[in-house]
């Protein structure tokens, strides 16, 4: 087996584990996107000569190459490639407003700009928004550099790593649904030992559907999965029916989704008849699930859930098992699982003293995961890095067995007449409502200064709810003081890049009585 080794080191990043992976089986499939079937070996030498050509257009390591892209083969190809040459990357947010990708581009210093065709009018706007030293099109292009035709005419053969252990490998962004997203710097040493062991499962290799963003936790699934022999399926998005239909098609044993996602694989027509014997593992992370629609999904897929707890800031913090999704322990199932053995948590509150179990107050994290500190913005850096802590801006408890449950973020909890209001709690109240699809509870400021508390609701499909229904249903669990002043409803949440609830912009409809009108 060729070597692709740090020069100098026993080092391997990320990428040379990538690529080892790939090499073991180089005739098996390896990428699957739009009935197009790319090989093991097709796609590492697809690597190797993107690799060659940015080298030859003048990227070098430790400048900074973005990527403007959906999900398909090259975009992942061309990370690899930025990393084998040692390049800092970072993968575009499409669901984030061309003024903020420019301030991105223009805040990590990017020297590059590689853009999908697709996107060719967005990439337009935002280089002339922020300054770039040159922009390659991942294929044909009346205006642009076509990467692709550059790679064909260079050779296949190993292209070593030129990285080294303590460069910058990528930059993460926080969502920035509250002000300015925030860049988190992760250099080769710290992502290399995030890949160290392949799904779990038996002796068939994973086979993993894409149908999220590449730039969030999916796009490590996809790069462990490939580490790993496995194929991994590229969808555009996400749409419950065609899902189902490749699960069965492809025999998928492995998936990462963001709720709503997992409900509505279950709320389809076509769940109930397509065979999905194959799979092994459902991942969900994002935002906080709903127990009793977890406990749909149980029902229906078996005990295939797993969900992933953590931030861009701290990394991995907890997981909830397979064997944790257990509709007969909704106390269990409404957690976040237990924390990684390398993560300890602590429930503070305010005034930074340690909670007993049972009690609310921040989560608070300390790993060798994370971060040292948002990029550029030492201010924002210790405001939540606190004597070895991250302050984490989320609000929990830790019960008498370990398990942690995240109940929500510091910033989303309503104050009403100097009670704490947790939405989430209302959320699973309203959502266990068998005709409740989906909801979000969020406060806002009244003419009176005082908050309070709003809800919308997306009913199940072709179904109608009463609305004083629900609205009794709050107030004799929780108490007049819980009962929301507005109740909408709609056929979906707005969502944010990451698949959260964008509360922010309910809120902004909810104060100016637009909910139902503009959703």
């Amino acid at each position: 087996m060729a070597s692709h080794l740090a020069a100098g080191s026993d080092f391997r990043t990320h990428v040379e584990k990538i690529l080892a992976g790939l090499e073991t089986s180089p005739a098996r499939e390896a990428l699957v996107h739009r009935g197009r079937r790319t090989t093991a070996l097709e796609l590492r030498a697809m690597v190797f000569r993107m690799a060659r050509a940015l080298r030859r257009q003048g990227v070098d390591r430790r400048q900074t190459v973005t990527i403007l892209s959906g999900t398909r083969p090259e975009a992942l190809a061309v990370r690899f490639a930025a990393g084998l040459v040692g390049c800092r990357v970072h993968h575009l947010n499409n669901s984030l407003t061309a003024e903020t990708q420019a301030a991105i581009v223009q805040d990590i210093e990017t020297h590059t700009l590689i853009v999908d065709p697709g996107y060719g009018d967005r990439a337009e706007e935002l280089t002339g928004l922020a300054s770039v030293a040159q922009v390659l099109s991942l294929g044909p292009s009346d205006t642009r550099t076509d990467l692709l035709e550059l790679a064909a005419q260079e050779a296949a053969d190993p292209f070593p790593s030129r990285a080294r252990p303590q460069d910058i490998c990528v930059f993460n962004y926080t969502g920035g649904t509250t002000g300015r997203p925030k860049g988190i710097a992760v250099t080769y040493e710290e992502i290399s030992g995030n890949y160290t062991a392949p799904p779990a499962g038996g002796a068939q290799k994973p086979r993993l559907l894409m149908c999220t963003p590449l730039m969030y936790t999916g796009g490590v699934m996809a790069d462990v999965v490939l580490m790993s022999e496995g194929t991994v399926v590229l969808h555009d998005g996400f749409d419950a029916g065609e899902v189902l239909a490749a699960i069965e098609r492809e025999r998928i044993t492995h998936i990462f989704l963001v709720p709503p996602m997992p409900y509505q694989l279950v709320d389809h027509p076509a769940s109930v008849t397509t065979d999905t014997s194959s799979m092994r593992t459902v991942m969900y992370a994002g935002c906080r699930a709903s127990a009793s629609r977890l406990a749909d999904v149980v029902r229906r897929f078996g005990p295939v859930l797993v969900q992933s707890y953590g931030q861009n800031e701290a990394g991995g913090i907890s997981v909830l098992a397979s064997q944790d999704h257990d509709p007969s322990r909704p106390g269990v199932l409404s957690s976040s699982g237990r924390p990684l053995p390398w993560v300890t948590v602590a429930i503070r509150d305010e005034a930074g003293r340690e909670l007993p179990p049972l009690e609310h107050g921040e989560i608070c994290v300390r790993s060798k995961t994370v971060m040292r500190g948002y990029w550029k913005q030492p201010d924002e850096s210790d405001a939540v890095l606190k004597d070895g802590w991250l302050h984490t801006g989320d609000i929990g408890f830790l019960d008498s067995n370990g398990y942690l449950t995240v109940t929500d973020r510091a910033r989303d909890m309503i104050n009403v007449a100097s009670d704490h209001i947790y939405p989430s709690d209302l959320e699973d109240l309203l959502n266990s409502h068998h005709l409740v699809a989906d909801s979000a509870v969020f406060g806002v400021l009244g003419d009176d200064a005082i908050e309070h508390v709003h809800a919308v609701v997306v009913p199940v499909p072709g179904e109608t709810i009463n609305p004083q229904k629900l609205l009794e249903m709050v107030r004799e669990a929780w108490g007049e003081i819980c009962v929301p002043i507005q109740l909408g409803f709609t056929d979906s949440l707005p969502r944010t890049g990451a698949g959260k609830p964008d509360k922010q912009r309910l809120k902004a409809l909810a104060s100016t009585r637009k909910v139902e009108s503009e959703l």
